[in-house]
C-alpha cells in the first residue's frame, strides 16, 4: 500500500504545477457538495420523523369525556379541547359538546384562536 502511495506521490510531482492545485480545489468542492447534500437528507429525516411522532401522540389521544367540543360555563366560546383557550378553563368549569350544532342550539360560538373551527 504504501508503494502504491509512493507512486501517485511521484507522478503528482511530475505534472505541472496548476494541475495539483486543480485537483485539489475539484475534490474540496466535490466533499463540500457531498456534505451539504448529507445535511439536507438528514434535516429531511428530522422534520419527517418529527411529524410522525406527531401524529402517534394525537392519534393516541383518547376521546374527551363527554364530547369533542368543551366550553366554560360562563363563557360563550367553544373550543377543542387541544386548543389553548379549553387550557384556561378549571375541571369543575368545563361543559361539553359532541358536535358544533349542540354547542351553536346551547347558545355557543367558536372561538378565534381555535384553528378548525367555524
Amino acid at each position: 500500500m504504501a508503494g502504491i502511495i509512493h507512486k501517485v506521490g511521484e507522478r503528482i510531482k511530475t505534472l505541472p504545477p496548476s494541475v495539483p492545485l486543480l485537483l485539489c480545489v475539484f475534490v474540496v468542492g466535490f466533499l463540500s457538495f457531498g456534505m451539504g447534500r448529507l445535511s439536507v437528507l438528514s434535516a429531511q429525516a428530522e422534520i419527517q420523523r418529527s411529524v410522525s411522532v406527531e401524529m402517534v401522540a394525537a392519534a393516541a389521544t383518547p376521546t374527551p369525556p363527554g364530547g369533542f367540543l368543551v366550553a366554560s360555563r360562563s363563557g360563550k366560546k367553544y373550543h377543542f379541547p387541544w386548543c389553548p383557550g379549553a387550557d384556561t378553563i378549571t375541571e369543575k368549569n368545563k361543559i361539553w359538546f359532541k358536535d358544533e350544532q349542540e354547542a351553536r342550539r346551547r347558545g355557543y360560538t367558536p372561538a378565534g384562536n381555535c384553528k378548525g373551527l367555524e
